[in-house]
This record gives C-alpha cells, sequence and structure tokens, in this order.
C-alpha cells in the first residue's frame, strides 16, 4: 500500500515552516473533538471528523474569520489572552498548550543558536559515573543521548558502540529492531519520542538539524510518518516501562526527569525498580553483567 501521509513541511532554509506547524496542529486538535464533548448540540453527519471552525470560535469566545486567519497559521498578532481562551476550547493538555504558544508568538522565546554542540557539565558526568546502581542518561535537543553511565549502557545497549549521530532515541526507537525487542509496549515508547521531538520542533523550528532528523525518519519509518503527522506533543516527565532484556529478562522500572537547571534542554533521566521486587533482582544481575560487558558511557558532543 501506499502511505499517503503528509510529507513535514519544510522552509527554504532548512528548518520546519512554522505557519503549517501552526495550522496542522490546530486543525488535529479540533478534529479530535466532538460536539457533545464540549456541551453542543450534534446535528448528524459532518464532512470532517471534529468540531466545526465556527463552533470552536464560538467556544473560544473569537470571531470566526480571527480563528480561521489563525488556523491558517497568521498567528504573529494574536494576544496570550486569545491563546488560552482557543487552548480552554480546544481543551489542550498544559504541554500542548506550551506548543501552541512556541508556535504562534516566538518572539515570546529567547532565540538560541540551535547549531551550536551541546556539552555535558563535567561534575554531571561525574555524577553520572558515580551511580553505579540506577541506569541514567542525560539527553538533550532531538532526543539526543550526550552521556550515560554503566548501568545504562548494560539496560540498553553500550552506546558508545554507535557513530555519535546515531545516539539519538529516535533512530534508535524506529530505526534499530534490538529497541523493538527491549521495550514491551514499544508503541507507546515511539509515540512518546514523537511527541518530544513535536516540542522541540516547536521551540527551534529553524532547526536544520531536527528538520533533516524528521526528513530522514520520514523517509525510513512509516510509524513515524503516521505518529508525526498526528501532532501530538508530550514533555519528558515520569512514568513505568516495561522491558524485555536479553540477558535478564522482564523488568518494570520506573524512571524519572530531572531537568538541568543551567540548561533547560539538557535532561537527567533515571530508571529504578521497586525495593525487594524481581525487577531490583533482574538490575542487580544487570550490573553485575555488566561490569564486564559494558564500557561506561563517554560524553560527546550532539551532532
Amino acid at each position: 500500500m501506499v502511505d499517503e501521509q503528509p510529507e513535514p513541511a519544510q522552509t527554504a532554509a532548512g528548518g520546519l515552516d512554522r505557519r503549517a506547524e501552526l495550522s496542522e496542529f490546530l486543525r488535529t486538535r479540533r478534529a479530535r473533538l466532538k460536539p457533545e464533548d464540549v456541551g453542543l448540540p450534534d446535528f448528524g453527519r459532518r464532512r470532517v471528523p471534529g468540531l466545526r471552525r465556527e463552533e470552536l470560535a464560538q467556544l473560544a469566545g473569537v470571531s470566526v474569520a480571527y480563528y480561521t486567519r489563525l488556523e491558517q497559521g497568521n498567528g504573529h498578532n494574536v494576544s496570550a489572552e486569545v491563546l488560552d481562551a482557543i487552548a480552554r476550547a480546544l481543551r489542550l493538555s498544559d504541554a500542548e498548550h506550551a506548543h501552541l504558544t512556541h508556535l504562534a508568538k516566538p518572539k515570546q522565546h529567547k532565540k538560541k543558536p540551535v547549531a551550536r554542540s551541546q556539552q555535558v557539565r563535567p561534575a554531571l558526568r561525574h555524577l553520572l559515573d558515580s551511580i553505579d546502581s540506577v541506569p541514567a542518561y542525560v539527553v538533550g535537543r532531538r532526543s539526543h543521548v550526550l552521556a550515560w553511565n554503566r548501568m545504562a549502557a548494560a539496560l540498553f545497549g553500550d552506546w558508545a558502540e554507535l557513530p555519535a549521530q546515531e545516539r539519538n532515541w529516535a533512530r534508535m526507537v524506529f530505526l534499530r529492531p534490538e529497541y523493538r525487542e527491549l521495550f514491551v509496549e514499544w508503541e507507546q515508547k515511539a509515540a512518546d519520542i514523537v511527541g518530544y521531538l513535536r516540542m522541540d520542533a516547536g521551540c527551534h523550528p529553524d532547526d536544520p538539524q531536527l528538520s533533516a532528523l524528521v526528513g530522514e525518519l520520514s523517509v525510513k519509518s512509516e510509524e513515524f510518518r503516521r505518529l508525526w503527522a498526528a501532532h501530538d506533543v508530550k514533555e519528558k516527565s515520569y512514568g513505568v516501562k516495561r522491558m524485555r532484556h536479553p540477558l535478564v529478562g522482564d523488568l518494570t522500572l520506573s524512571f524519572e526527569t530531572f531537568r538541568l537547571v543551567d540548561d533547560a534542554e539538557q535532561s537527567l533521566i533515571t530508571y529504578h525498580a521497586e525495593p525487594g521486587s524481581a525487577s531490583a533482582e533482574a538490575l542487580r544481575l544487570l550490573a553485575s553483567w555488566g561490569a564486564d560487558a559494558t564500557r561506561a558511557g563517554a560524553e560527546s558532543p550532539a551532532p
């Protein structure tokens, strides 16, 4: 079958087209709501799913023409109050609300040179090395793995063996078969990664490396194309992952995300097991095995 998911909209400079991203994001958020979800009468069959533009405008308290211009990507003059009203009408999550603001009002956010390499502070690398019983790593822009400890190498595979450009969660999850085997709920992991990239794209639509990554994955993975076209966004936070490790079997691990104070685009991610659980014992065995079979992760500049 021919996949008909749209290609990512790109600018001539190689970045993502912010206006197209804003338009598609609003359209997909509107499409997921039914009239009964927001207390409106449903008058039967609709040509397309979701609320009509006039219904959404009514809920947000703006004119249909005003909302239409916004959904067409013309958001440079929109106020924060109107965005808040539209976010409430669309029932956006906090992450989605932030993404909408990034797309519609980029001048509110200080631009950073996205082409520069991210570096991990030496003290943070020392901290990683000192955490010898918990898998931990630092992730930066574009879901790129910047540094990791011995336990992360034992759990996820020794990233030191990969070229620097391949130490990227999106590439690993969608392009490397072993990660489909590692994550029991692979589909959820894949959706999470795409959601993180979407948030990154909202903050840095002019990043040519992010655009190139999205383009590469869109060509190589039908699943990525489908998830990217959904325009779902997600912030890194906390949760539980079930894994099936080739040496120690099944593990249920909780993960936590610690965003760095001095660089909000870097996060420390840790995985741990409930004390006394079978997963805790599996981690202990993995630590014993990993001491001989893996190398501690070394920092490398992000590409």
